[in-house]
């Protein structure tokens, strides 16, 4: 698989090295950094009553000292819609004083066995 060589493109190949299907749909982590509280909060009150399906979670980042938002969407993750996204969530942010940070995915994503309790033994009383 090719990819653009830039940021994303270079984070997609690592993906696919790592042995991650990108044919399939993950969730994706955007990352949207504001140096005021208030102005993070106005954000996650805007997104959370916009049409965006995902999940939304504020922090304070020590590291950077700023407000962190990380938006979770399950997307797959092709080159440009993750350029689509990016782009529309930095003009997003940029109305509250912030952007776009960079984006991720967690290694576990639901489906992988990576993590699976390789000791546990089933019995009658399992759910999985």
């Amino acid at each position: 698989m090719q990819f653009p060589d830039d940021d994303n493109g270079k984070m997609l190949a690592a993906m696919a090295e790592a042995g991650i299907d990108l044919t399939k749909a993950l969730d994706v982590d955007f990352f949207l950094i504001f140096d005021d509280q208030r102005d993070a909060e106005s954000a996650v009150e805007e997104l959370s009553q916009s049409e965006l399906e995902g999940e939304l979670e504020l922090h304070l980042n020590d590291e950077l000292g700023k407000w962190e938002l990380i938006v979770c969407i399950n997307m797959v993750p092709e080159y440009q819609a993750i350029v689509d996204q990016e782009v529309e969530l930095n003009e997003f942010a940029a109305e509250f004083g912030g952007a776009t940070d960079g984006w991720g995915v967690m290694q576990h994503q639901e489906g992988d066995d990576e993590f699976a309790d390789h000791d546990h033994e089933c019995d009658d009383d399992c759910h999985h």
